[in-house]
């Protein structure tokens, strides 16, 4: 299936397609017209896709609101510290809005809280965390596309890790014994002093040593070196390892997102956390 493509619509930034059978409004217009959430609707529909996902400021929600959207995570200080984000989702098909096996999430979701604040040993000497660079590009596209049967951005692609490296990306690896054992990027949005913590792998081989918590580690320390106030994450609400890792670290629940991201081979609820760094 071909991947949705990001694009500029009426001056807002949107991914939209089958892949994930949704509009992704990831940054909206500096200032959108009232009818704005109407047109994203009417797009939804001509497409006919289940699910609309925008990531707006409290300021302007009430348009969204209105519209129908309802609000699904909350993340306070999102846009340079000042401005709160909501997540929020429209549905177009009742079926997107049902989500199986709740009460598993739920309790996922209570085994992380547990987890904040416990201790984790640091890692053996024979791992090396370093960021990456463009030489590792290749190692990078086979460990993503080992790791994830699908995954809602062209990360297996050489072409768009260097691409997003190149622009607003930071990527960081494990290496074990001259390879990548694991990786994580930082994607960031300087402008609005956030960064999405996300790209999670580890090779199977590498399990069990908790490189997820200290490549997360390492990335905050180099966020707030570039003065990034927020990081979150939108992490697959049915793996217990990656929530545990987040509550671990500090981060705070914000909600979940219901059947919103093509992930490990079909769509799937996600949790969104976040943390102030600085």
């Amino acid at each position: 299936m071909l991947k949705d493509k990001i694009e500029e619509y009426q001056g807002s930034t949107i991914q939209h397609g089958p892949y994930n059978d949704r509009i992704y409004l990831m940054r909206l217009a500096d200032q959108p017209s009232a009818d704005f959430p109407q047109q994203l609707i009417s797009l939804a529909e001509r497409k006919g896709y289940s699910k609309i996902f925008a990531k707006v400021s409290e300021d302007v929600s009430s348009d969204f609101l209105q519209a129908g959207f309802a609000t699904e995570a909350e993340i306070p200080g999102f846009f340079s510290g000042r401005t709160g984000a909501l997540f929020m989702g429209y549905y177009l098909q009742n079926a997107r809005k049902q989500e199986e096996d709740v009460a598993r999430l739920e309790d996922i979701l209570h085994i992380a809280h547990n987890k904040q604040g416990t201790a984790v040993s640091s890692p053996a000497a024979r791992f090396q965390l370093r960021p990456c660079h463009e030489e590792d590009i290749q190692e990078m596209a086979a460990i993503y596309h080992q790791t994830f049967a699908s995954y809602p951005f062209p990360i297996h692609e050489a072409g768009y890790l260097l691409e997003t490296m190149q622009s607003h990306v930071a990527y960081f690896g494990v290496e074990n014994e001259g390879k990548l054992a694991a990786l994580a990027s930082a994607e960031m949005d300087r402008e609005a002093a956030n960064v999405e913590m996300t790209d999670f792998a580890t090779l199977p081989e590498q399990a069990g040593h908790n490189l997820s918590f200290h490549l997360l580690q390492q990335m905050e320390r180099a966020m707030e070196k570039e003065q990034i106030h927020t990081a979150y994450t939108i992490a697959r609400a049915a793996s217990p390892a990656m929530n545990i890792t987040f509550a671990r670290t500090g981060y705070r629940f914000a909600g979940r997102l219901k059947n919103n991201t093509n992930i490990s081979g079909r769509i799937e609820s996600m949790n969104v956390w976040y943390k102030t760094l600085c």
